[in-house]
């Protein structure tokens, strides 16, 4: 276990101001100081191997958090299948409690001015994240967050409280897609592209985990 975490916003500042220059590895590292209970949280979606990589480099054993909506690509599951066995992440599997078959029949998959949109949502992306989180009780919480991804995502820094009040860690936060990919070749990681997203209808539009 770490130190007490801390909670307080006015540190949080602090903290992104001081390393809002630093490498994702420098990052990493203060979070661990700050508190070792930590889980980093994917979804497969592309250059995500570059915070699985960046983390489990300064932790190997960290829980690596797949919440897995059941919608996910061919090509997405084969990625991830490669980048968990290449890294040797510490995986924990969590998917919702019904299958998508069954709920393919129920409800379909339902556009986001849907009344069931809010329903479909929390049974394939919100209860299975919060058992997670419920069954790790991580104090830290390492994501690939990025500016420039959501108007929310803009606001929040490197540093950011969950709404649990967890330390969300966002270690390339300030990154262009062009530097992750400059990343991804310098580590020999994949990436991959054709990644589907059900409870998304647009890019920017936040699902509910962060906002």
């Amino acid at each position: 276990m770490g130190k007490i975490i801390m909670v307080n916003q006015n540190q949080i500042e602090v903290l992104n101001n001081t390393l809002k220059e630093a490498s994702p590895a420098e990052i990493i590292k203060k979070a661990f100081e700050i508190n070792s209970k930590a889980v980093v949280t994917t979804n497969f979606r592309p250059y995500e191997a570059a915070i699985l990589h960046a983390v489990s480099k300064v932790e190997s054993n960290i829980p690596v958090v797949w919440c897995d909506t059941g919608y996910n690509t061919p090509q997405t599951y084969k990625h991830a299948e490669q980048v968990i066995k290449d890294l040797n992440l510490n995986v924990f599997l969590y998917v919702p409690k019904q299958t998508s078959a069954h709920r393919d029949v129920v409800m379909g998959i339902p556009s986001i001015d849907a009344p069931e949109h809010t329903l479909f949502t929390e049974q394939v992306k919100l209860e299975p994240f919060k058992r997670a989180m419920d069954e790790h009780k991580p104090n830290v919480w390492f994501t690939n967050l990025r500016q420039g991804q959501t108007a929310f995502r803009n606001s929040i820094g490197i540093f950011s409280l969950s709404k649990d009040g967890v330390l969300k860690v966002s270690p390339f936060y300030y990154w262009s897609d062009k530097e992750l990919d400059t990343y991804l070749n310098q580590h020999q990681l994949p990436n991959e592209f054709k990644y589907f997203d059900p409870t998304k209808a647009l890019e920017n539009r936040e699902c509910g985990l962060h906002a």
